[in-house]
């Protein structure tokens, strides 16, 4: 049997040259025959070849890594090292004349309210400033505003210069106009200022269970405007002993505002009062003569031809009797009149237009005046403090302006007013008198006295129905 190598046909031929390349080359194999034994024997011929592919490929790319990199790097470091700059020097103008000197701070005004019973020349002490600076200010204002008679809470703005001098002044004339006056050596300057006033309307709704006051303030109403509302009614109610608990009330009114700031309480507009089950309105009209009143829903005049009470009293401290104990004398006799206690120098006012009849002293009633109002009517006032100024036996006086000041003149145990009413000569209740009724507005002017109160009827009807409710207790 015939032995072939292995692979067949094609193994034997590389056999084959094999032994012929050997036979050739023999010297060499000899001489590295032990090298060529360990490489045949550890690493075939064929693994040799991937082996270096393998390690030459490794190298490239460690070749590669080493060279771009530290590339890379340089590109995205910052340099930590700046190059130095250099600066090139410039012509730079010179500052203007004096620009140099530190300005003085602006002068700041200084506000002062005038305080109860404070003067100005006073006011111009409190500032550190002389006689001189009042006088220079008084010539400057040339009597325009009357600053010789100032009022408590009356607002001064002052400048005063870094050496105590006075730079300006400035001070309202009037709610509206703002005066400044600028001081330059000995002269002066006067600026002007007119100011906007905003009126703005609001609405206010109470129930009495103490006094008008205490819910006229529960209602947000100011003293003032509680005053207004019960002038306009003091025809009608007597507030010193009318009022009763569960009386409530509406007011349409207005206050003044100037700069967006709240200044003073303004008119009352409208009015609702329900005394004692009975409903009375009152509505702020100017007729065509120009003159403002207040008239009711049907147009006639709330004024009537006699005040009910013709001062502000705390309390009626003795009634209209036939028969009374004097509290003095300590005997019997009629009080022919109404006392109203109230504060000593409480302004008095004339009941009714007329004529002063008497006007002096009248034992037991002190300083006493007498007013004729027509034929039959005539009013009385006693134990007055003083009289008002300008006022004698003839003088012609208007409803509700000031005769004289509640006192204690005559034979009286405290400040009061004794008021008495008389008809044909004879005294009469002046809490229960029927007093004449005025005549309403003319046809003419009716229909355009409805348009003007329509909006306000309906605000008053809707403040009733309890938008706002303020009790006092």
């Amino acid at each position: 049997m015939s032995e072939h190598p292995p692979g067949g046909t094609h193994g034997a031929h590389r056999a084959l040259l094999r032994r012929n390349t050997q036979r050739r080359h023999l010297r060499y194999y000899l001489h590295a025959a032990h090298a060529s034994v360990l490489r045949s024997a550890r690493f075939p011929l064929a693994w040799g070849r991937e082996r270096l592919l393998l390690i030459g490929t490794a190298l490239l790319l460690l070749i590669l890594t080493v060279a771009v990199i530290p590339g890379w790097a340089s590109v995205l470091r910052l340099d930590a090292a700046v190059p130095p700059l250099h600066a090139l020097p410039l012509a730079v103008p010179p500052l203007p004349a004096g620009a140099n000197d530190a300005a003085p701070p602006p002068a700041q005004w200084h506000e002062v309210a005038v305080q109860p019973g404070q003067t100005l020349s006073q006011v111009f002490v409190s500032q550190g400033l002389t006689p001189s600076d009042l006088q220079r200010a008084l010539d400057a204002d040339g009597g325009q505003s009357n600053l010789a008679h100032i009022k408590p809470g009356e607002q001064f703005g002052f400048l005063i210069g870094p050496q105590g001098e006075l730079q300006a002044l400035r001070f309202d004339r009037d709610e509206a106009t703002r005066v400044t006056l600028d001081f330059h050596g000995t002269t002066a300057t006067a600026s002007v200022l007119k100011r906007a006033l905003q009126r703005v309307t609001h609405v206010a709704h109470g129930v009495i269970e103490g006094s008008l006051f205490g819910a006229g303030n529960k209602a947000g109403l100011s003293n003032a405007t509680v005053f207004e509302l019960a002038k306009v009614f003091g025809y009608d109610i007597d507030f010193a002993q009318d009022l009763r608990a569960g009386d409530r009330f509406t007011v349409v009114y207005d206050a003044v505002y100037r700069d967006g700031r709240f200044l003073r309480a303004g008119r009352v507009l409208a009015a609702e009062f329900v005394n004692n089950g009975k409903r009375y309105t009152a509505f702020r009209y100017e007729p065509a003569d120009g003159t403002a009143s207040y008239y009711d829903e049907d147009g006639r005049p709330l004024r009537k031809s006699f005040l009910r009470t013709p001062v502000d009293f705390t309390r009626i401290s003795s009634y209209f009797a036939a028969a009374r104990m004097n509290p003095v004398l300590h005997i019997v006799r009629p009080h022919d009149g109404v006392d109203y206690a109230a504060p000593s120098g409480t302004p008095i006012f004339a009941a009714g237009d007329g004529v002063i009849r008497y006007h002096g002293w009248e034992n037991g009633y002190g300083n006493f005046i007498v007013i004729q109002h027509n034929r039959d009517i005539s009013t009385a006032y006693g134990h007055m403090s003083r009289f008002a100024r300008g006022l004698h036996v003839g003088s012609r006086v208007r409803q509700g302006e000031v005769i004289g000041y509640v006192g204690m003149t005559g034979i009286a145990t405290g400040p009061h007013l004794h008021y008495e009413f008389r008809v044909d000569g004879k005294a009469r209740n002046p809490l229960t008198v029927t007093l004449p009724k005025p005549e309403p507005l003319p046809r003419t002017q009716l229909l355009a006295f409805k348009r003007v109160i329509t909006p306000m009827l309906a605000q008053l009807q809707q403040a009733d129905g309890g938008s706002r409710l303020a009790t006092a207790k």
